[in-house]
């Protein structure tokens, strides 16, 4: 699996918006943007991507939620690219599909599961690479320090996480996370039980 950031040097105000290609560009592959964002510069170096001789370039859509600094860009690309079909799990104009959790999606040359992840806003969710140990997070925050009272769907989150064997965290803002992410989401989960009755 290859990850691009498409928005790594952007200066205005956006998500990181993930090209994941196949390790090979191999014609099974799917060729998957995670978010969009909002920076118009994404739409240039995803033409100028190596995506795989006789491939679309972007097959398929995957929005961690709505906000417009993950989606903004979301109907030009689809005008761009040759309409991939879009996953979400908010539908919209430009969503053809919605997913609740639990399904699993090609991405690249892997297969991912869809983790329904409410919190920061009702519609969130990641995206899971068991065979990688790769979650893209969006903005599900999985570094919590501070106790506090957290609502009891976030916590079934990081429970949920705690099972996975996360090894690396690519977040809808800032760089990638590559030491002790399975000690961090278990600190996390610690953190916001600690205050429960």
């Amino acid at each position: 699996m290859k990850i691009m950031n498409l928005t790594a040097d952007s200066r205005i105000y956006t998500c990181n918006a993930y090209l994941v290609l196949g390790d090979h560009n191999a014609l099974a592959d799917v060729n998957t943007l995670i978010d969009v964002g909002r920076d118009p510069e994404a739409i240039s170096n995803l033409k100028e991507a190596s995506t795989g001789v006789g491939k679309k370039r972007v097959e398929q859509v995957i929005i961690t939620h709505e906000h417009y600094d993950h989606a903004g860009l979301l109907a030009e690309i689809k005008r761009e690219f040759q309409s991939p079909c879009v996953y979400a799990y908010k539908k919209s104009d430009y969503v053809d599909y919605t997913v609740k959790g639990g399904e699993k999606l090609k991405v690249g040359d892997g297969e991912c599961e869809i983790i329904h992840s409410p919190g920061h806003s009702h519609d969130s969710i990641c995206i899971y690479c068991e065979s990688e140990g790769i979650l893209f997070s969006g903005d599900t925050s999985l570094d919590i320090i501070t106790p506090g009272c957290y609502e009891e769907y976030y916590i079934r989150t990081l429970e949920e996480l705690c099972k996975k064997d996360i090894r690396v965290i690519y977040p809808g803002h800032g760089e990638p996370m590559f030491k002790g992410v399975r000690k961090k989401i278990r600190d996390s989960r610690k953190n916001v039980t600690m205050n429960r009755g």
